[in-house]
């Protein structure tokens, strides 16, 4: 492995999207990650191959119901630097494998936990999805047009951003003081605490008087006609984001404004007219053309590109933004480092792929496995499967 965490050993126990986001984070950056997997989960949820969230760790298919499968997961962490789940609070208990217990085992254990709303609290129990935590937050109340219902940016800001961004962030700071103390902790991440902390900004922003509580009234959330998105005469989108004086003077320029007697910058009376002139000047000429006219001007103009067309654009070519693995364009690592880059990551593991392999390297020997495999605890790849552990 290469990167700055390798050498750094993950458990991770297999869940939806935040916890293996944040595995895919460390598994990008050099961590071995060995992903445990529910059997029955081949036959459900994307392909590997569809799946560049597990991208980089190798999977192990273990029956966490099973009577063996606690000593199983103890054995693994007692050689793991880091174990991340994202179930609800007390289930990894109720299954034997708790903080308390494998602290027990292995002191230096950084014990990571990804949950919507924490392991405390009175919604601690509760089901929900990225919308309902964000909600609860106050993140996502000021997302829309004025007059209009809050927006949902897709699942970026409680289970990605809020979420395993911050469990990320969480086991590496924990990592930081377990050197220091050579004691492991438990990360408690919270999508709700996430999404909140995400919205820091705002309230500052609110504090100096600078924020109405009107969604889509401010600088920042759409209200203002310099920092907004314009149609295009193909049905494409610029984004402008001219918010400085001298940015917003090369956005007048780039669109043939300059001359044209209009309302200030600031004067909020008049944006409905600035606006009204934005949308009929970009809507008089493509994309491309409008990407052509403010590539040597400083205007905070770029086109809004889709998914699809993102991993084309000559800038994302020449940083390496997206990397194609295994027949699939995704999100490259990030971020860069000077002296230990990050590689281009392996393709996401067929479930149980690495089983024999893995376990074996963390030190469960030949016929232990074979007994887990006989009692059903483990499935095995026959093709990876050493005769050792043949049943």
């Amino acid at each position: 492995m290469t990167g700055p965490l390798a050498g750094l050993r993950v458990l991770e126990i297999a869940s939806a999207a935040p916890a293996p986001f944040a595995c895919m984070i460390l598994a990008d950056l050099g961590a071995e990650v060995v992903r445990i997997d529910r059997p029955a989960s081949a036959k459900r949820g994307p392909t590997p191959a569809h799946d560049p969230l597990s991208r980089g760790r190798r999977s192990v298919a273990l029956d966490l119901k099973h009577p063996e499968a606690a000593g199983v997961i103890r054995d693994l962490a007692r050689s793991a630097d880091v174990l991340v789940e994202g179930f609800r609070p007390g289930v990894m208990e109720r299954l034997g494998m708790g903080p308390e217990v494998l602290g027990e085992d292995n002191p230096r254990l950084v014990y990571g936990r990804m949950t919507g709303w924490g392991q405390t609290g009175p919604m601690a129990a509760k089901a929900g999805h990225d919308i309902n935590y964000i909600a609860l937050s106050g993140a996502l109340e000021p997302l829309g047009r004025a007059g209009e219902a809050p927006h949902a940016p897709l699942n970026l800001l409680g289970d990605f951003g809020g979420g395993g961004m911050l469990l990320a962030v969480g086991v590496l700071a924990a990592l930081v003081e377990r050197s220091i103390s050579g004691r492991g902790q438990v990360v408690d991440a919270a999508m709700v605490d996430g999404s909140a902390l995400l919205n820091t900004f705002l309230y500052g922003l609110r504090a100096q008087g600078f924020w109405a509580d009107q969604r889509g009234t401010n600088l920042l959330d759409g209200g203002a006609p310099f920092y907004d998105t314009y149609a295009t005469s193909d049905g494409a989108w610029m984004s402008v984001g001219a918010l400085e004086p001298q940015f917003y003077a090369d956005l007048i320029t780039g669109l043939g404004l300059a001359g044209e007697d209009l309302p200030r910058q600031m004067d909020r009376a008049g944006w409905p007219l600035l606006r009204q002139r934005f949308t009929d000047v970009f809507a008089s000429r493509t994309r491309a053309e409008w990407t052509a006219a403010f590539v040597d001007l400083d205007a905070c103009v770029a086109p809004v590109l889709s998914p699809a067309e993102a991993p084309a654009d000559p800038h994302n070519r020449a940083r390496g933004t997206f990397a194609t693995v295994d027949g699939l364009t995704q999100p490259a690592p990030a971020p860069r480092f000077g002296r230990t880059a990050a590689a281009t990551p392996a393709p996401a593991p067929a479930i149980g792929a690495d089983t024999a392999a893995a376990l074996l390297d963390w030190g469960v020997d030949a016929a232990r496995l074979a007994a887990l495999r006989a009692a059903g605890a483990i499935v095995v790849d026959e093709s990876e499967a050493p005769a050792e552990v043949a049943v």
